[in-house]
């Protein structure tokens, strides 16, 4: 196998007891770096310090990662317009947070026969909204609701 030792230098093609004994003269777990090399690679490292650091910057990418959270408006196809200006006032503050607001049309009952009412609002929905954000994806019947996802411009 090929070796390299501690310092990343390289020692050259050894047989596997002459490394194994390297790596307990020194105090290091000997790790095979590439196995599928002809011959394979091995290291001397401290396997338990190497996976420690790994795990730190995967921890450190993850705190760089920006999660988009969705945030959920529901309205009715009867909405009074007071109520209406809450809910449109809150998908403001969420999206300008920078998170991604669905806004829901719930229907119950006879309302389902006519979902125009609840496409109205929808409409109106987008508009108040359409300065500051876009429609990721278009108001769609899903069960008994009409849903449509916003996202900041």
């Amino acid at each position: 196998m090929r070796l390299i030792d501690e310092v990343g230098a390289q020692v050259g093609v050894v047989p596997m007891r002459e490394a194994l004994q390297r790596a307990e003269n020194v105090g290091l777990d000997l790790v095979e770096v590439s196995p599928n090399a002809s011959p394979p690679v091995c290291r001397l490292m401290d396997f338990g310090k190497y996976k420690y650091e790994l795990s730190k910057k995967e921890k450190e990418t993850k705190k760089k990662q920006h999660v988009i959270i969705t945030k959920e408006i529901r309205l009715r196809p009867k909405i009074e317009t007071h109520d209406f200006d809450f809910k449109v006032r809150h998908a403001r503050k969420f999206l300008e947070a920078g998170n991604r607001v669905k806004a829901t049309v719930m229907f119950r009952g006879r309302e389902m026969a006519h979902q125009e009412f609840g496409v109205k609002v929808m409409e109106k929905f987008a508009e108040a909204v359409e300065d500051i954000a876009k429609v990721e994806r278009e108001a769609k019947m899903e069960g008994g609701q009409l849903n449509a996802f916003f996202t900041k411009k």
